[in-house]
């Protein structure tokens, strides 16, 4: 009996990866110059992004919880579009996400590749993203929504960062095609926290890495591309 081809997948990260900059601390900018965003979460927030940069363990979950203070108590369809016109008036206006990136998807979709983005930012600021171009999937952080469809502070389920990306691809491919009957056949990501879903690709790619990242990918033979561009201010 003639085995069936499995599945193939592709998994890209958002921040940095698909798009110049990180949408968080884009948004926490965007959020401040409105006046949503008080100065002593701010300097939380702040603080929280000087550990995250050397590198020292963080709760994921507690900063985003920060960020929605400015969202807590509002109706979700109003902050999901609240954050649709974030997406419009910073990444888009400034023209952030990346041609190589474009090309990229293009490619694999070509080829007969499911293209995931996987991310710990935002699920409705890359939903934005995926109505202007051409994955299949996105796979984010979400936040709680109360009954009353209000938003919390609260993350639900986990913060798709570090080791949590390979679990919500293991979980999507199983879930849709079954175990052992899909692949994930190319990973694309910037930041060191990305090792374990470039680790679990047949083919990694290093886009723009950090420091740590660039010298894993060296280490370990995987394709280190430069996708930088200049934005638009």
């Amino acid at each position: 009996m003639t085995q069936e081809p499995l599945h193939k997948i592709a998994a890209f990260d958002f921040d940095g990866t698909l798009i110049q900059g990180n949408s968080p601390v884009l948004l926490v900018r965007y959020l401040q110059k409105r006046g949503m965003l008080g100065k002593r979460v701010i300097g939380k927030i702040l603080a929280w992004a000087a550990a995250y940069k050397l590198r020292l363990p963080q709760n994921e979950a507690w900063v985003r919880g920060l960020v929605f203070t400015a969202f807590e108590g509002r109706p979700q369809v109003e902050v999901d579009a609240f954050l649709r016109d974030f997406y419009d008036d910073v990444i888009l206006a400034q023209k952030r996400f990346r041609p190589a990136a474009d090309a990229a998807i293009k490619l694999l979709k070509s080829r007969g590749v499911e293209v995931l983005v996987v991310s710990a930012t935002f699920d409705p600021i890359v939903q934005r993203a995926h109505e202007l171009h051409d994955f299949d999937k996105v796979i984010c952080t979400k936040m709680k929504v109360d009954h009353n469809g209000n938003y919390t502070i609260w993350v639900d389920g986990p913060c798709i960062e570090g080791y949590e990306k390979v679990k919500a691809i293991r979980k999507y491919g199983d879930k849709t095609y079954g175990k052992g009957n899909w692949e994930l056949v190319a990973a694309f990501g910037d930041h060191h926290s990305d090792r374990p879903m470039l680790s679990m690709a047949k083919e990694p790619y290093a886009i723009s890495p950090d420091n740590p990242l660039r010298r894993e990918a060296a280490r370990r033979g995987w394709t280190i591309l430069d996708w930088d561009i200049d934005v638009e201010k």
